[in-house]
């Protein structure tokens, strides 16, 4: 009965990480760029009361074993990098990348994160930077009287000026992606790192050696799909109330043993 309520308690323990997860898909389905996460869990260790091939006589052996699980835990937070739907925004700084790929960004102590929100502005000095005043990697420097902003689908990035013709080549948008992009620490505002799990950071010309094109005037939506996470949702909710009716139940079945002295 004690080994019932520690087992059920982790099993509680578990669905509170997955409504967690849940609910912090939920809050960013209007995050531009964000990828939703699911929640893994493997079962914990067993205790073997008697293991498969135990000698059951001189001439026989037990063909399956008696064992008793101890619950589960989560074990990770794995992440969905399938695109977001596109949205037009008709901002010329807006990019969102149609395919694979990681738009760089500069930090404040000069280490390079990666995002997918392409939702840029200019900082006073007219770089290109993210909501949060991170510059592109490579830096793009607009020119102050620039009329027209026009970045290209392989990412080049021109402006027309006045009294001219002809557009200038100001920069190149770069993108970077990864051998394992679900192994990406994720550093929040829509920034990720790289760690040895995802791999080195592998960089490129839009639209060259797997990297996706990327298409002025548009943001990624979040991947998120509200009424899949209402089901999962239900299902952590129902899965939840199920360990705490075993609780409750192993309770009352240490309350009739205890009945049984009176």
């Amino acid at each position: 009965m004690i080994r019932a309520l520690y087992t059920a308690a982790s099993g509680m323990n578990a669905q509170q990480a997955n409504i967690d997860n849940v609910a912090h898909n939920l809050a960013n389905v209007n995050t531009t760029g964000f990828k939703k996460s699911r929640v893994e869990f493997e079962d914990l260790v067993y205790q073997q009361l008697r293991t498969p091939g135990t000698a059951t006589s001189q001439e026989t052996e037990a063909p399956v074993g008696l064992e008793a699980g101890l619950g589960s835990r989560p074990v990770a937070t794995a992440r969905n990098f399938t695109a977001g739907s596109m949205r037009a925004t008709n901002n010329p700084l807006d990019l969102a990348i149609e395919g694979q790929g990681f738009l760089q960004v500069t930090l404040t102590g000069g280490q390079t994160a990666y995002t997918r929100a392409g939702n840029l502005h200019l900082s006073g000095q007219g770089q290109l930077v993210t909501a949060d005043g991170y510059a592109i990697e490579p830096q793009i420097t607009i020119p102050e009287n620039a009329v027209t902003v026009m970045i290209s689908k392989d990412g080049i990035v021109s402006v027309k000026l006045p009294d001219q013709d002809a557009t200038q080549q100001v920069g190149n948008i770069e993108l970077a992606n990864f051998q394992n992009p679900a192994g990406l620490l994720a550093l929040g505002g829509n920034l990720f790192s790289v760690t040895t799990a995802s791999g080195d950071a592998i960089t490129g010309v839009p639209g060259t050696d797997g990297l996706g094109t990327l298409a002025q005037g548009f943001v990624e939506d979040s991947n998120v799909s509200v009424v899949e996470e209402m089901v999962n949702m239900i299902l952590g909710q129902r899965a939840y109330e199920a360990n705490s009716k075993v609780i409750r139940t192993a309770d009352e079945m240490l309350q009739q043993i205890n009945n049984l002295a009176r």
